[in-house]
């Protein structure tokens, strides 16, 4: 009878597991055998080289410019969204006239391509004719100006991935226990207190989940850098994702290109192993 229910249970699962191995664990093998061979323009493995590829870009100062361009992306991408999904979550915890639209509006970045949207956002940040410069009376040019260019594309990143943040973070709060706030006024305990020794504590797995995300999202950006800056000005938001596009589709280094996106992956896997890692001792320590 087990082994009957055994093979039942494994025949449900052959298709995910179908679906899994064609277009993800293939394609990462495929790129992993590619970054070790050079490539032609159509991106066939020529000859053997081994880890030249990942030694060229190791040397190539281009790359660690990306890096670097990548890590202060996803620190804006992560700040902004999760504490515009946390703040958002907070106000729709009250029960007031127009509740539900505000919810609906605070949901409403989840349902909107990203590639549309930065469509939209190009034109906001015109320099001439963008509603942000008139209504802060300025003329910057939010996506020419390097020093603002990887903030501006980082914010509409940010407010994006705040309408999933902010579901996440309502169902978290629904979930929290009204008797432990009551509790709380009955010892004296004012807002603050409860926020910082009930809710935050009751939100620390719901809070752990969505910067995980949102770090890995943030890390495979494209559309909206594509569309906007398309990398620029200079280098200023090339980052990792984009440049392995340039590299492939523009450059037809497709041998580069895969060996890029093999680091990209063990950098996303290092930086989750170590968030895992940390929030396992915080909580031994709890």
């Amino acid at each position: 009878m087990n082994r009957e229910n055994n093979k039942k249970a494994y025949l449900y699962l052959f298709p995910a597991m179908a679906i899994f191995l064609i277009f993800t664990f293939y394609p990462f093998v495929e790129t992993l055998i590619r970054s070790l061979y050079s490539t032609d323009n159509m991106g066939a493995n020529k000859n053997f080289v081994g880890f030249k590829n990942y030694s060229t870009l190791f040397h190539s100062p281009a790359f660690y410019n990306s890096i670097v361009v990548t890590l202060m992306y996803v620190v804006i991408v992560v700040i902004i969204g999760v504490i515009l999904g946390f703040l958002t979550a907070m106000l729709c915890q009250k029960n007031f006239p127009g509740i539900k639209l505000f919810s609906a509006a605070y949901a409403l970045p989840m349902v909107i391509a990203s590639s549309g949207m930065a469509l939209v956002f190009k034109v906001m940040l015109n320099p001439s004719i963008g509603i942000v410069n008139i209504i802060l009376n300025s003329k910057a040019n939010w996506l020419v100006d390097p020093k603002l260019a990887l903030l501006s594309v980082g914010i509409l990143t940010g407010w994006l991935n705040s309408g999933m943040n902010f579901l996440y973070f309502s169902a978290g709060l629904a979930g929290i226990d009204d008797s432990l706030y009551e509790s709380a006024k009955i010892d004296g305990a004012g807002g603050f207190n409860e926020f910082i020794y009930i809710t935050l504590p009751s939100l620390g797995p719901i809070i752990f989940f969505v910067v995980v995300t949102n770090i890995i999202n943030a890390f495979q950006s494209f559309a909206q850098i594509k569309l906007l800056t398309a990398g620029g000005p200079g280098d200023a938001t090339n980052v990792i994702v984009h440049d392995i596009y340039k590299n492939a589709f523009m450059n037809y280094r497709y041998d580069m290109a895969s060996a890029e996106s093999i680091i990209l992956f063990i950098i996303i896997m290092i930086l989750t192993l170590i968030i895992f890692k940390r929030n396992g001792a915080a909580n031994d320590r709890s």
